[in-house]
């Protein structure tokens, strides 16, 4: 990931770049992939009738994960505002995500993974939230 090169070189950072907001930026990357693939990956399970909501999930999860990502990646005219709504519900979606996942990750793999992933990009949007102002 090149986040933190390319966002401490923006005029508007002026070489202070948020590095709570960057790994959450990066989580979030991560997280939208993870996602993407734990879906995909239950759709190739023999039971996929019993992971429809996890599959759901999963793609709201990474839905929000990516568009946070790249909310939070933009600087010019900073809306805090709306990165901090944005924060807050990507950790809710992750943290729907990973109790759902949670619940399958005895059986599967890719879901073990993807809760992580989720608890992981959960934990970095709150930490960054600390860091923006109110």
């Amino acid at each position: 990931m090149h986040a933190r090169d390319m966002i401490s070189t923006h005029p508007h950072v002026r070489g202070n770049p948020n590095d709570a907001l960057i790994r959450c930026i990066e989580a979030c990357y991560d997280c939208a992939q993870t996602c993407t693939t734990c879906a995909d990956a239950c759709l190739g399970e023999e039971a996929v009738a019993d992971l429809v909501q996890c599959i759901r999930l999963n793609m709201d999860c990474a839905d929000v994960c990516a568009a946070t990502g790249a909310i939070a990646t933009r600087r010019s005219g900073s809306n805090e505002a709306v990165i901090r709504a944005m924060l807050d519900a990507c950790a809710t979606a992750c943290r729907l995500c990973a109790e759902e996942c949670e619940g399958h990750a005895a059986m599967h793999q890719h879901c073990r993974i993807c809760a992580e992933a989720c608890r992981s990009c959960e934990d970095t949007c709150r930490k960054a939230l600390q860091t923006l102002s109110h």
